[in-house]
Order: C-alpha cells, then sequence, then structure tokens
C-alpha cells in the first residue's frame, strides 16, 4: 500500500515560500516585524483604557467591587457602591464588616472595580461586567483631612441623597462603624 504524503494549503504555500528565495534570515526578519506589529499598539491600547475608565469616573455613580480572594480568584461577593475619584484613587464609605474591608484587613488588598450604573448587582446580573473595569490596590485611610475631603466630594456628587447619607457618612467614619477605602488602580 503507498504511504500518501497529507499536505495543507499552509505548508504548500510555505514551501514555495523558502523555494522562492525565502531565507531563515528573512523568516527571522519577518518574524521580528510581525512581532514588532504586535507590542506597538500596546501603548495606545492601554491609552484607550485609561481613557474609557477616566471617562467612567467622570459619569457614573456607581463602581461595582470585589476582592480577590487568597488563591487569585474574584470573590464571589460583587457589591455596587458610591464612590468619588480623589487623586487618581477611588474612596469607597462602607461598613468594616462588609466583605469589601474586611478582605483587606485579611491582608487581601487587591480588588477588580467595574465603573458604571447598572443597578443592585444581583438584579443585574453580569451586566456591569460590560463596564470599564480595573485591578486595583485596596487600603484603608485613616486620615482626617482625606475623610473631609472625600465627604465634601460625595456631598457635591450624590447631592440629591447627601442631606439623608452625609450626616450617616460622617458620623460612621468618625465613629469607626464605617471606613473609607482608598482603591489605587494597578498600570497593568
Amino acid at each position: 500500500m503507498k504511504e500518501r504524503k497529507h499536505t495543507t494549503a499552509s505548508s504548500k504555500a510555505l514551501s514555495s515560500a523558502f523555494r522562492s528565495g525565502f531565507t531563515r534570515r528573512r523568516f527571522i526578519e519577518a518574524s521580528a516585524f510581525v512581532g514588532v506589529g504586535l507590542v506597538l499598539p500596546l501603548p495606545a491600547l492601554a491609552y484607550e483604557r485609561k481613557k474609557e475608565l477616566d471617562e467612567a469616573v467622570q459619569h457614573s455613580s456607581l463602581v461595582y467591587v470585589t476582592p480577590f480572594k487568597s488563591d487569585g480568584s474574584e470573590s464571589r461577593c460583587h457589591g455596587e457602591v458610591w464612590f468619588v475619584a480623589d487623586k487618581g484613587d477611588l474612596l469607597v464609605v462602607t461598613s468594616p464588616e462588609r466583605w469589601r474591608a474586611a478582605a483587606i484587613s485579611r491582608g487581601l488588598d487587591k480588588a477588580r472595580l467595574w465603573i458604571g450604573d447598572h443597578g443592585v448587582w444581583k438584579k443585574a446580573g453580569d451586566r456591569f461586567r460590560a463596564s470599564p473595569t480595573c485591578v486595583a490596590t485596596a487600603s484603608i485611610e485613616a486620615d482626617a483631612a482625606v475623610h473631609a475631603r472625600a465627604l465634601e466630594a460625595f456631598g457635591k456628587k450624590y447631592a440629591s441623597s447627601w442631606e439623608s447619607w452625609g450626616p450617616r457618612f460622617k458620623k460612621g467614619l468618625a465613629s469607626g462603624e464605617r471606613v473609607l477605602i482608598r482603591y489605587t488602580p494597578s498600570s497593568d
């Protein structure tokens, strides 16, 4: 029985290219050029991603937060919360018992943020996942001056509800019933 050689269109084209003067050197040069073509757009993509995030921060009233577990996977606990921007970071006020704050006290300081308004996350399903996102490092912000600046920013951003929520946030931060979390977006 005669053995058939299996050839594909790509192997025929490659064989033809080498017969027509396509040398190993030209292959390496072409590969390098293709590699450069793949690398060059990365700064542009990063710039577009940053621009998209900045725009979402300016226009959205909610951020969806999920801390990362110790194995690096996302927690199943997501939550939509009010936020304000502060020097490139996002600030959130929450109860210290909430998972996003408790995770920090356990050394789990990485979180994924989605910036967009899709309502209560349990009712939103996974729609919030289509929003601009970033990974951030979380820390508890204890500086009273930052608290005052954040409360003022919250009051401006959420003016229609601040009469009710403002005193709760202020009193809670002063008594420790609430904490201010700073999320610093990663550069990667």
